[in-house]
């Protein structure tokens, strides 16, 4: 895996690196392990999706998750952060059994699933390797006929998101439209959206700078 060790922010201070330690010391954190509104851009660019398998890649404390899941998805959560996980699992205690995500704990930049999913969606998910080599895990897991939902930090001066970090994220861990778009060339994708968008975080009054990809996977 590629690590962050030698990258710095513009503050000049070492960028962070995503691996486990980072994640659970992360989503330890009271301020971290709440519950979230649903990520807008889920609810809008699945909504003239069909139900069926999910996963969400980088699930945290699993709102977008159960989200879907109480839209009718079959869904697995998938995260580094056993505290996360352990989080999303007390938050889903209230849910119907038949809504309930299954949580898996692997490591996003390694992991080699058998199974293939009609909807792969990720959320500002960071593993310790480059964005673009985890946009491109990403797409291998949906299945045919599936969607593939990336949102993603905007990469370019400012652009940042700090919905699951307070730190700006190093160059590796932001994403244009025209890089991950990129990786799905060759007719075996269709692109349905390709958005870099500005968007306040309800009740932060925070601007996040994000970028938005939904594609098809034709075969």
């Amino acid at each position: 895996m590629t690590h962050h060790h030698g990258s710095t922010q513009d503050s000049g201070r070492p960028a962070p690196v995503f691996d486990k330690p980072y994640w659970e010391e992360h989503w330890d954190r009271p301020a971290t392990a709440g519950q979230a509104p649903v990520n807008p851009h889920l609810v809008r660019e699945t909504a003239t999706l069909t139900p069926g398998t999910a996963l969400d890649a980088g699930c945290g404390v699993g709102t977008e998750a159960r989200w879907l899941a109480g839209q009718g998805w079959q869904v697995t959560g998938a995260d580094i952060s056993g505290a996360a996980l352990a989080a999303a699992r007390d938050h889903a205690g209230a849910d119907d059994p038949g809504d309930r995500p299954t949580w898996i704990e692997v490591d996003l930049g390694i992991w080699e699933p058998r199974e293939r999913w009609d909807l792969v969606v990720s959320h500002y998910a960071h593993p310790a390797i480059p964005q673009l080599d985890f946009h491109r895990r990403l797409a291998g897991w949906v299945a045919p006929g599936g969607t593939l939902l990336i949102v993603g930090h905007r990469h370019g001066p400012g652009g940042h998101g700090q919905e699951h970090h307070g730190d700006h994220p190093p160059a590796e861990a932001t994403a244009t439209t025209d890089g991950i778009t990129a990786l799905l060339a060759g007719g075996q994708w269709r692109i349905d959206t390709a958005r870099e968008v500005d968007r306040v975080l309800p009740g932060h009054g925070r601007t996040l700078q994000d970028v938005v990809v939904r594609a098809t996977r034709l075969r």
